[in-house]
């Protein structure tokens, strides 16, 4: 397979790797991305795989809770204006609040806001406003307790991150941090038990990897390894992980001391996962000029 400059870029962009050593790895693994990652950490070569795409959408998340029930919904524009637009943010809250009676973005999308289904409210939006929009995803999270956060709110109950935390018994104050805890850090899982096997035993390979580059005895590599998947564990779950409020306590310690249990929790942030197109604005000038 052809290794482009575009390929390069992106691996490079994705791990921190030199130039060099990024076409190498999409070299040695026939241009496969993900593959091409884990060559770079298993040499010590990647700073740091990024998790997901760069955040390229713009709009806005909203959250809205309901007793035991809580939900948080994306809604994309195309610029980050729009995200500012009192029209859009009515209509954003509205959705949210409409969400609470579903559970998956297809009916949400057919579910009735006064008289007309949301989707065609956000088609006749885009109308007025003039720029492409639509509802691309949404998470309910139900339990004894739902406490909603939102990071870089451009108005109440919306903005860049929504977070949603269910815990066994009411605790306003405590549920709020770990949601901030949540925002700020992104655990994968709730705990080790909600990871994907496959995700943890890539891992456990990528640093098998790793060990044997040292050159050391298998026997002590296993050894290793333990510790190793247990730090990664700790890094990656939100119970284990240590809390931002107080660094000496794990999340799932300073829940036993607050009296409650973390239940569950969901976080969405605008445009994750999906990449845009990066304009080149003096292109687009000498374009315009040309014609």
């Amino acid at each position: 397979m052809a290794i482009t400059a575009a390929m390069v870029k992106e691996l490079r962009d994705s791990t921190g790797a030199g130039m060099m050593d990024a076409k190498k790895a999409l070299t040695e693994n026939d241009g496969d991305m993900e593959a091409a990652v884990d060559w770079l950490r298993t040499k010590g070569l990647a700073k740091a795989a990024k998790k997901s795409g760069r955040t390229a959408a713009e709009g806005l998340v909203a959250v809205n809770t309901d007793g035991g029930v809580g939900v948080a919904v994306e809604v994309n524009s195309e610029t980050d204006f729009v995200g500012k637009n009192a029209e859009f943010q009515e209509m954003v809250s509205g959705i949210a609040a409409v969400a609470t009676g579903v559970s998956v973005v297809d009916a949400l999308k057919a579910a009735d806001m006064g008289g007309k289904s949301v989707e065609d409210t956000v088609k006749d939006k885009v109308a007025t406003i003039g720029e492409n929009m639509s509802v691309r995803r949404m998470a309910r999270l139900e339990g004894s307790s739902v406490v909603s956060y939102v990071h870089n709110a451009a108005a109440p109950g919306m903005g860049k991150i929504g977070v949603l935390v269910a815990l066994s018994a009411a605790n306003e104050e405590f549920g709020k941090q770990v949601a901030m805890h949540v925002a700020a850090v992104n655990p994968a899982s709730l705990s080790e038990d909600d990871l994907d096997p496959a995700v943890v035993e890539k891992e456990k390979q990528v640093q098998m990897d790793i060990a044997r580059e040292s050159g050391k005895p298998e026997a002590v590599i296993e050894k290793m390894i333990v510790g190793r998947m247990k730090k990664y564990m700790a890094e990656v779950t939100l119970l284990n992980q240590s809390f931002v409020v107080n660094p000496d306590l794990t999340v799932g310690a300073a829940a036993k001391e607050a009296g409650v249990e973390i239940t569950g929790f969901t976080r969405l942030e605008v445009g994750e996962g999906i990449e845009k197109k990066e304009e080149n604005f003096a292109e687009e000038v000498a374009a315009a000029l040309k014609g």
